[in-house]
């Protein structure tokens, strides 16, 4: 009987291990191939597209800001901060996951699209906010759904920061930018070739 209970508990632990496992998942090795990616992981070929559709956008877009916000890691953070460069004093900002959203953003795409169980560490959420925010600024700004430079560039800035111009006296931002609007045309030439 004694030998039952241990070889029970032993499989409810390799279980719960494996779910931990699961749950935990590591970036495609090349993210430069839109391929290569949903060759890796199927399911954001799926997350990506449903997305795109959804807020009619372009899913190599979606992909594409994604990939330079977070490398597509689950659990990015901004750096830390430190006082007299040695006392921690937290992070740049509250972005988090693999869309890099700010807690305040996040709470927003949450209670507009109703999502409420969202995470920022879920990528099929994290694609669907790329995607719902591409559609806000597309209507707000009247970005086309392929202008990956603007789009990106309002991503980072928000709405108004973008209607300010906050984004022309930051030269890292527009390189950002452009470098974001390359592997958008990259990903589209790539889609269109995966199988």
């Amino acid at each position: 009987m004694m030998q039952v209970i241990r070889l029970i508990s032993l499989m409810v632990c390799l279980v719960f291990l494996g779910q931990l496992v699961a749950c935990s998942s590591s970036p495609p090795p090349n993210i430069s191939n839109l391929c290569s990616i949903y060759d890796d992981k199927p399911y954001w070929r799926t997350y990506a597209e449903r997305a795109a559709s959804k807020w009619q956008v372009q899913a190599p877009v979606i992909m594409a800001i994604i990939r330079h916000e977070s490398s597509f890691r689950e659990d990015a953070k901004t750096p830390r901060t430190f006082f007299l460069g040695v006392v921690p004093t937290g992070r740049q900002s509250t972005a988090y996951g693999y869309s890099q959203a700010l807690n305040g953003t996040w709470d927003w795409y949450k209670k507009s699209t109703g999502n409420w169980g969202a995470d920022r560490d879920d990528f099929a959420d994290a694609a669907d906010f790329v995607g719902w925010y591409m559609d806000i600024s597309r209507r707000k700004l009247n970005f086309g759904p392929n202008d990956s430079y603007n789009h990106y560039l309002a991503y980072h800035e928000g709405h108004t920061g973008y209607s300010r111009g906050t984004w022309r006296s930051k030269s890292w931002l527009q390189k950002r930018a452009r470098q974001v609007a390359r592997t958008a045309e990259t990903y589209k030439r790539q889609q269109a070739v995966c199988t």
